[in-house]
């Protein structure tokens, strides 16, 4: 099978699998060259596929979609994370879920800044009457 992973940037990897792993809302599932084609909701996790050669790597993906048509695996994620051991992956993954808390907390303050403004001028626009 060709898995293509896409992200919003572009895509993340494109190669020849064997097998791939994932997960929907109601469980983990494979996929085999000869599955019949379909497609699944993903929930953020683990994604992984077996390399023609057997060596098993492995994404952290957020939520996102698999399409299987024929031998062609399309996965579209708004964010993936690749690594070759969990351990690894693991470590990245809380790395980039700290970095994004502190991008969402700026996004927050700033927002926040929006809305007081917002109301501040709504304030004296009827103060004005």
């Amino acid at each position: 099978m060709n898995l293509k992973i896409l992200l919003p940037s572009g895509v993340l990897l494109e190669e020849e699998v064997a097998q791939v792993t994932a997960e929907a809302q109601n469980g983990y599932f494979t996929m085999l060259p000869h599955h019949i084609d379909f497609v699944a909701a993903l929930v953020p996790g683990i994604f992984s596929y077996l390399t023609p050669a057997g060596q098993e790597r492995y994404l952290a993906i957020d939520e996102g979609v698999v399409v299987k048509q024929g031998k062609q695996v399309y996965v579209s994620a708004a964010r993936a994370v690749p690594g070759d051991d969990l351990a690894y992956l693991q470590e990245t993954v809380e790395n980039e879920l700290k970095a994004l808390g502190e991008s969402e907390k700026k996004a927050r303050t700033v927002m926040s800044r929006l809305e007081v403004d917002t109301l501040r001028r709504f304030t004296r626009l009827g103060g004005e009457r």
